[in-house]
């Protein structure tokens, strides 16, 4: 049996209790609010639901924006991750990169500048009747969901693309060259060989993509598309005392997640993925030449210019001085960079932004190393150290707007942790928890090459277990904390869900908050909201580029599942 420490004991315990506090608690609550009316079970908020129609609307809209983004982005996904990870061709290196663009903004800022691209009298439409292509102005977002699925897929490709990259990767290639002695080739051999045994990647990026845009409330709110589950659930929270119905939306939302994970994860264990290879073997990619490559190149170099769009639009935004019935600003200035420093509401809400995502990194850190280390090197009973290396993955699968609202309701009557009192811890601790899986995978993953025989020997000359923690591990794994605090850091700074939803008050805003209330206002909103938006991107395509060379991986790697 297994010897047990106290102190590794102590430390499962202090883990255990953040999560029964700041996870199990607030979603047990909403539970309970939802499933029993004056302390009976009851299922008739779930009936009203059911009943309304507004409700009934806005869970088919939020299942067709989920379903057809899922449906293209693996679709695109798979055709960029086959053609990058089979092929050799000139410029495939830089593509690599520029393929990850999306990852430096959310939809929702994008959706500020694509508003403008693609108004009845943008750019898209005023260079399409320059060029002849077109006689009158296209409604191109007439149809507000076509928008919304349009950024989710430009923001989510990504996701798709590196989830089944590395399932194709994985494959042996002396599977497919035995398909090929038997006579199997082509269009056959890839239906029957190589995508059943990359399913796996593509299974786990279609759960991503569809909860995330499933879940997604920033974009239609800019979109002012309101008939969308976390629309109505983000109004609920507005007024939880006098409509509760948001706790049953609430509930809904997980209860669908949870189906959406157990049926992805039957689903592939319903089929074997196992192969015999003979350890790991270089697949030799076949060269593209001539009109082949220039086809493939040129394909690829407009999906990249399409995806880059949202950014493009905000970037042209933020500088336009004046921009009116013009393909593109007829002036330009730097004025609103300015403003968003001495304007009273932008400059608070930098440094309340700055002051909750360092915060939320550094409790990140103490919470992340000590369940890095119970389940990797507690000496606690195998059962202990995985529940406590499971549970800090939770926050990966539950949405922020899910989260918020439970923390919103759960907390509303507690000192210090309501939202609306001061909402500056509770704001700390969503971050904290939302983030926290990437600070422990990347602790985690260096204390794993840390040998156990380096502590042994420091523990064998009699220094204390928390000395050998001190001068032996934290050294070893350093760069591995400041790759997990980067990337808490930079996903905090864009915290969409939990910003909007817990900061209540303007003293409060952090970034995000601002820029949808910002984006709102008819004189110069817009331009402002994609100011701040630009300080966002350059924020977090750094922290990328730090993170990545810190754990010495290419910055894809950070962003599989």
């Amino acid at each position: 049996m297994r010897e047990v420490s106290l102190g590794s004991l102590a430390l499962w315990a202090l883990v255990m209790a953040y999560f029964a506090v700041f996870l199990a608690y607030p979603l047990s609550y909403v539970f309970y609010r939802a499933l029993f009316i004056r302390g009976a079970p009851s299922l008739e908020y779930f009936a009203i639901m059911v009943g309304d129609p507004v409700l009934r609307q806005s869970i088919y809209n939020s299942f067709y924006i989920a379903t057809a983004s899922t449906v293209v982005t693996i679709l695109v996904g798979y055709a960029l991750a086959y053609v990058m990870v089979r092929y050799e061709f000139r410029l495939r290196g830089v593509y690599e990169s520029l393929l990850l663009i999306p990852f430096i903004v959310p939809p929702f800022v994008g959706a500020i500048g694509m508003l403008k691209l693609f108004a009845r009298y943008g750019s898209i439409n005023l260079l399409l009747m320059r060029l002849g292509l077109i006689s009158a102005p296209i409604d191109w977002f007439a149809n507000r969901m076509v928008g919304i699925i349009l950024l989710e897929i430009l923001h989510l490709y990504p996701i798709a693309y590196l989830n089944i990259a590395a399932s194709l990767s994985n494959i042996d290639p002396t599977l497919e060259e035995s398909a090929e002695t038997l006579g199997v080739t082509g269009l056959r051999k890839f239906l029957t060989v190589t995508l059943p045994l990359s399913l796996p990647g593509a299974a786990a990026a279609a759960a991503i993509v569809f909860i995330w845009s499933f879940t997604d409330l920033g974009t239609p709110l800019m979109f002012s598309f309101y008939k969308v589950v976390p629309v109505q659930i983000f109004s609920m929270s507005m007024e939880l005392h006098e409509n509760p119905m948001g706790y049953a939306l609430t509930v809904f939302v997980l209860v669908l997640i949870s189906l959406v994970f157990i049926g992805i994860k039957r689903y592939t264990a319903a089929r074997s993925y196992e192969m015999l290879g003979r350890g790991h073997i270089a697949r030799k990619r076949p060269r593209l030449t001539g009109p082949v490559e220039a086809a493939v190149s040129t394909l690829i170099a407009v999906w990249i210019a399409v995806a880059a769009l949202p950014h493009v639009s905000i970037a042209l935004l933020s500088v336009s001085g004046r921009w009116f019935m013009s393909v593109l600003p007829q002036e330009f200035t730097l004025k609103y960079y300015q403003s968003i420093f001495t304007n009273t509401l932008t400059a608070t809400s930098i440094r309340n932004s700055i002051f909750y995502s360092v915060s939320a990194t550094a409790l990140a850190a103490l919470i992340g190393l000590a369940t890095a280390y119970v389940a990797s090197r507690g000496k606690l009973p195998q059962p202990l150290r995985d529940l406590a290396d499971t549970v800090s993955m939770w926050p990966l699968a539950i949405p922020g707007i899910a989260l918020a609202f439970g923390y919103l309701s759960s907390f509303a009557d507690v000192p210090l942790l309501s939202a609306y009192r001061d909402p500056t811890l509770l704001l700390i601790i969503a971050y904290t928890t939302r983030r926290l899986p990437y600070m422990v995978r990347s602790i985690y993953a260096g204390i794993q090459q840390v040998h156990r025989s380096l502590e042994e020997a420091a523990l064998s000359l009699g220094s204390k277990p928390l000395k050998v923690v001190r001068d032996i591990t934290l050294p070893l794994i350093a760069a591995n904390i400041f790759a997990g605090a980067i990337l808490v850091f930079a996903e905090s700074m864009i915290e969409v869900s939990t910003s909007l939803m817990l900061a209540l008050r303007e003293q409060y805003y952090p970034i995000t908050k601002t820029i949808y209330e910002v984006s709102t206002e008819l004189v110069n909103g817009p331009e402002l909201a994609s100011a701040l938006g630009m300080v966002l991107m350059l924020v977090v395509a750094t922290s990328m580029v730090l993170a990545s060379k810190a754990i010495g991986a290419k910055m894809g790697e950070l962003f599989r599942a």
